[in-house]
């Protein structure tokens, strides 16, 4: 037993890390055991279900009654995504409930084609079965809700919602308060009149969709001036009171009649917003301000930047924990065989052979990221059914039909590249069809398959379990390894195919024409992570860079598939890296594919937008 450990020391160190780091993170979530956190569902309206996080201070009972918060994530964001605030809240004595929205993470798809707009992604279900007394320890006279970008929009509707409800019944709404970040497209005067919540307004003064609002450039995002904060505040306000300039981070309106307004305008992009200690400073604030806190811990003690870095270890070390898990099992007999030599590398480069590199080099780059913006126009009309948010196991998953579409493409077309260059350069110089590591027998390859599916299995495996004990992913803010329902393996069986020839295809290109004799290791996985990810590492230089320059970003329709990219170009870039790893295990180009595609396209197809049927 111990000299089986200690064969494998690095996979159990790894393991050993990822508990350790879970237990530190659930500590940091549960507020050193003051709160009590337990995955809920609710069955709502039409067969839908919302799957949530319910955050209950241990001091909350029937007798000490606390305010009640739920939190909304923004389109393509999963519960886990807003944490800090739940964290943040619930160390302050109030209870919250983080949900995942309709049709994203664990939560059934909606009804709704609008669910944010009709439903609040369900947090209006969630509002109504909290003020009819099922938690006994809320009071239901002070129950509130916050979401960032989408999820905003959810706020700003509920306030709505439950608005015009209270003047038809001729009573309060049941929703006291709301605090709306990254979000003012429905801050309108149709909307704003029939809300009877306090209301507080949180938008980054570089947010990038801030083309669609009513100002042009830099003004657009500027809340001091924009009309649709001023409508905020001028409509709680008389007449002779009406300003034509908000006093950002003042109080307007009155909190006991529900009229509370204030703005903050906080320098930052969008994607980033909540996952900002002022951002945050300015939220504990406000719910303070309208609710009163029972623990007055300051709005700069914040601990959730603790559990970020833990989950981010956590994320970091399950990745390279795949080495020592695949090596492991690599030791079994029934996989010995297909363990080979590793093939010689190509020759060193001459001067000749360096200039075709290159050029090949930035040519692949540069279609990656002409081809990009494309493909998520071709997507719309190739999966009508997801583009446009109907229910679907036709490829149901809007922003991945894109991203699968471009990586098919690419990978197609990286296979021609590697193939036309060796035909018209490289078997003139040197270069021998062996050092490809594509020869493999039937059986060997059934066996390489078996063993990529049995890593992709163990590996969720620890995920699994260890979200069980602690309740915690792997995840850095937005990026995240998430736990799946059984249907996401069809998902996954429907994605893979298209998705593994832009696997296969770099796995191909790193150990069969980026691996040069003499040339460092470092050096050659550095140039093949940034073969794989430059062209769309430009995407987001074009689009950011304009912005800086005109205060609209390039890409306006599918602004929201360039801000994929943030999640998308971290595994672009690693890729090369793990594809490299596996080809020295084996001398042979197949597992990293396979077992990398496994895993990243389940990574994205838990973290994205999904509109499979109602079950």
């Amino acid at each position: 037993m111990f000299k089986y450990i200690k064969t494998n020391k690095f996979f159990f160190v790894c393991a050993s890390i990822i508990f350790i780091a879970s237990f530190l993170a659930s500590i940091i979530q549960t507020s050193f055991g003051a709160v009590d956190i337990k995955l809920k569902q609710l069955k709502t309206d039409d067969g839908q279900t919302l799957v949530y996080d319910l955050y209950k201070p241990k001091s909350a009972d029937v007798f000490n009654k606390v305010p009640f918060i739920v939190v909304v994530p923004g389109f393509q964001r999963s519960k886990e995504a807003l944490s800090n605030i739940a964290i943040e809240l619930s160390r302050r004595g109030l209870a919250v409930a983080l949900i995942d929205p309709y049709a994203q993470g664990m939560s059934s798809s909606s009804t709704s084609r609008l669910a944010a707009t009709t439903q609040g992604y369900g947090m209006f279900a969630l509002v109504d079965y909290a003020y009819e007394g099922n938690f006994p320890f809320v009071d239901i006279n002070k129950i509130g809700s916050t979401g960032h970008s989408m999820g905003g929009n959810a706020a700003i509707r509920g306030a709505d919602y439950f608005g015009k409800q209270a003047i038809k019944s001729n009573s309060k709404s049941k929703l006291h308060s709301v605090f709306v970040s990254g979000y003012v497209l429905t801050l309108r005067d149709s909307i704003l009149k029939d809300s009877k919540s306090n209301m507080g307004i949180s938008y980054a003064l570089y947010d990038e969709g801030a083309f669609r609002n009513e100002l042009n450039g830099w003004d657009a995002s500027n809340m001091e001036i924009a009309p649709e904060s001023l409508r905020v505040i001028n409509n709680v306000l008389n007449q002779d009171s009406q300003i034509k300039k908000v006093e950002l981070g003042k109080y307007y309106g009155n909190k006991q009649d529900r009229s509370l307004r204030i703005i903050f305008n906080e320098e930052l992009l969008h994607p980033f917003q909540p996952y900002n200690k002022k951002a945050t400073f300015n939220q504990i604030n406000y719910f303070d301000e309208v609710f009163g806190f029972s623990n007055k811990i300051d709005p700069n003690n914040q601990i959730w930047q603790f559990k970020e870095l833990f989950t981010l270890i956590n994320m970091v070390v399950s990745l390279l924990m795949l080495i020592p898990l695949t090596k492991m099992l690599l030791q079994l007999s029934f996989f010995k065989e297909i363990i080979k030599p590793i093939p010689e590398a190509l020759p060193k480069q001459s001067n000749k052979s360096k200039l075709v590199f290159w050029i090949i080099f930035f040519i692949s780059a540069s279609i990656a990221c002409l081809t990009f913006i494309p493909m998520v126009d071709i997507a719309k009309v190739l999966f009508v059914d997801a583009s446009n948010r109907e229910l679907t196991w036709f490829f149901p998953q809007r922003m991945n039909n894109s991203v699968m579409l471009w990586a098919a493409f690419n990978g197609t077309i990286g296979i021609i590249i590697f193939i036309l260059s060796f035909h018209l350069f490289g078997k003139h110089h040197g270069v021998n069809t062996n050092s490809w590591g594509l020869q493999i027998s039937n059986n060997e390859f059934i066996k390489t398959v078996i063993l990529g599916i049995l890593v992709f299995i163990l590996y969720y495996f620890v995920l699994f379990f260890n979200y069980h004990i602690f309740h915690i992913d792997y995840r850095f803010w937005f990026m995240g390894v998430r736990i799946f329902q059984p249907e996401m393996i069809l998902v996954l069986l429907m994605y893979f195919p298209l998705f593994f020839i832009f696997f296969f295809s770099n796995s191909l290109r790193v150990n069969g024409s980026m691996r040069f004799e003499n040339q460092p290791e470092w050096q050659s996985r550095l140039i093949a992570g940034f073969a794989n990810s430059l062209g769309l590492m430009m995407i987001i230089i074009i689009q950011y860079l304009t912005y800086a320059i005109s205060g609209t970003v390039f890409w306006t329709t599918n602004w929201l598939s360039v801000n994929l990219l943030f999640g998308i170009v971290p595994m672009m870039f690693i890729l090369p890296y793990f594809n490299r790893i596996f080809f020295q295990m084996t001398g042979r180009v197949y597992l990293g594919p396979i077992v990398t595609c496994l895993i990243f396209i389940m990574i994205l197809s838990t973290n994205t937008v999904i509109y499979l049927p109602i079950k």
